[in-house]
């Protein structure tokens, strides 16, 4: 994806509207939580401002440029008292060592850090429930086991060697990073590797044990493409952000 400045004010929507989706669907409740997208060689990355309200009220005024030392990426871009996340490390380090990757979406997701926490290895339990969630924790999904701040350049590094090219990392104790080339891929694979971590949480608690579908069922599930798994996704995400607008 290139980006170029007359992008800028679209990609500020796209991920406030990430921010919120985020919030709505409890995978980054309360303040805690950002997303990011590769602009060149900065980012666009959701900030700190001196009226703080979470995630579920994020507006494109929130979005900005910053290099990938902190500074702002443009004049003013940072006035006001705007400041990046703590954890910019994290998204700089994983846009460093994944040329593939335009968008990084930090999320804490509750069932997540509890099936981890628990020992739950995240399998394809389900099939045509989530397709993109079979195809996603197919190969399985790395475990970043340090709970800590990702605030330096070191932790950065570490998190995104445990990503390695896998589009999804847990940490633990702490949340999940997904990755992908637009906000909405990105977004819409936290959510599939949350309803997982969910379902497995329902399945052992119910005394049950997690059975994958056998893998020639995982053959035959079909790519149904980008246009339904994604936008079709995407748009019904939104619109339950803004239920009352026209489609």
């Amino acid at each position: 994806m290139t980006c170029v400045v007359n992008d800028l004010a679209e990609l500020r929507q796209q991920v406030s509207d990430g921010c919120r989706v985020l919030a709505g669907r409890d995978l980054a409740p309360g303040i805690l939580g950002h997303i990011s997208v590769r602009v060149g060689d900065q980012l666009l990355i959701r900030c700190r401002g001196p009226r703080e309200r979470g995630l579920a009220h994020t507006t494109p005024t929130d979005i900005h440029l910053v290099a990938r030392d902190g500074s702002p990426g443009a004049a003013g871009e940072l006035a006001g008292g705007w400041t990046p996340p703590h954890e910019l490390p994290l998204h700089v380090e994983v846009l460093n060592a994944r040329s593939d990757v335009t968008c990084v979406v930090h999320a804490h997701p509750a069932d997540v850090v509890a099936a981890d926490l628990a020992g739950v290895r995240l399998q394809p339990i389900v099939g045509a429930y989530d397709l993109p969630g079979a195809a996603l924790v197919r190969g399985g999904v790395p475990v970043y086991p340090r709970s800590v701040l990702i605030n330096t350049t070191e932790l950065g590094v570490e998190v995104a060697d445990c990503l390695g090219s896998y589009p999804v990392v847990l940490m633990r104790g702490h949340g999940l990073i997904s990755t992908g080339d637009t906000v909405a891929e990105a977004v819409l694979r936290a959510a599939s590797v949350n309803t997982l971590a969910g379902l497995s949480l329902k399945i052992l608690g119910a005394g049950g044990a997690l059975r994958p579908i056998p893998e020639e069922d995982l053959r035959l599930l079909p790519d149904l493409g980008a246009t339904l798994n994604l936008a079709t996704a995407w748009r019904h995400e939104l619109a339950r952000l803004r239920p009352h607008e026209d489609a």
